[in-house]
């Protein structure tokens, strides 16, 4: 297995974490997937570490800049660089280890499906989910089958959710209170559809576009359109 992030602390945990309750022997590295390279060359020295690979998982997610003119060209580019481009330099990369039979899955997001501003980060994970559907035929001569997956709202110790709960517990129930399940998903859970995806057990699955959001109504937390110039 073969795993790359932004912090090396993360890495080496995960790693021995793998080690200790699976026995597998994890490479990791540290990348940054917007710097010249660096992704392209972790996925080609994966596959020939390992030799061969028998899945790929692009996880990338992130925006830059705020409502359509609070944002720039560049916030713009860069958003789609960080969500679709490095998942089409992952693939174009590791292509040439990737067994026959192996399976590629892009984690998208509800934002991609259920939008709402600020725009450029659902427009980048919408053509994420394009691209699987698109590249599933391309790929289809190489036995490779590429799927995606879409999370709803997760609940993260650190993160953007979790820091909500502890700052405004009354708006974060409020909000959760809104999804069928009266909660946030747990990243277990996410991880297990992609598990799935990856497996060969779903080789009948192709090109789909699978909401792992546990019913999420919309994106976010929602609120009143953006005016012209960024004024609500």
């Amino acid at each position: 297995m073969a795993i790359c992030g932004r912090n090396p602390e993360s890495l080496d945990s995960v790693a021995t974490r793998l080690y200790e309750e699976f026995g597998v022997r994890v490479l990791t590295e540290a990348v940054d997937v917007l710097a010249e390279g660096q992704l392209e060359d972790f996925t080609r020295r994966a596959g020939e570490t390992l030799g061969g690979l028998d899945g790929l998982v692009a996880n990338v997610g992130g925006k830059r800049g705020g409502a359509l003119l609070d944002s720039t060209r560049a916030d713009w580019e860069e958003t789609w660089e960080l969500n679709t481009g490095h998942a089409v330099r992952a693939i174009r990369s590791g292509l040439a280890s990737l067994r026959e039979g192996s399976s590629v899955v892009l984690v998208a997001s509800v934002s991609g499906w259920k939008p709402r501003f600020p725009a450029q980060y659902g427009a980048a994970k919408a053509s994420e989910i394009y691209l699987a559907s698109a590249l599933c035929q391309e790929l289809a001569p190489y036995r490779i089958r590429v799927n995606t997956v879409s999370p709803g709202s997760i609940l993260l110790p650190g993160k953007s959710w979790d820091r909500l709960r502890l700052r405004d517990p009354e708006a974060f129930e409020a909000y959760a209170a809104r999804n069928p399940s009266g909660r946030l998903l747990n990243p277990d859970e996410v991880a297990q559809v992609i598990a799935f995806l990856l497996s060969p057990v779903s080789g009948a699955v192709n090109g789909a576009h699978v909401p792992a959001d546990g019913g999420q109504p919309q994106a976010g937390l929602g609120g009143a359109p953006v005016r012209p110039g960024g004024r609500n």
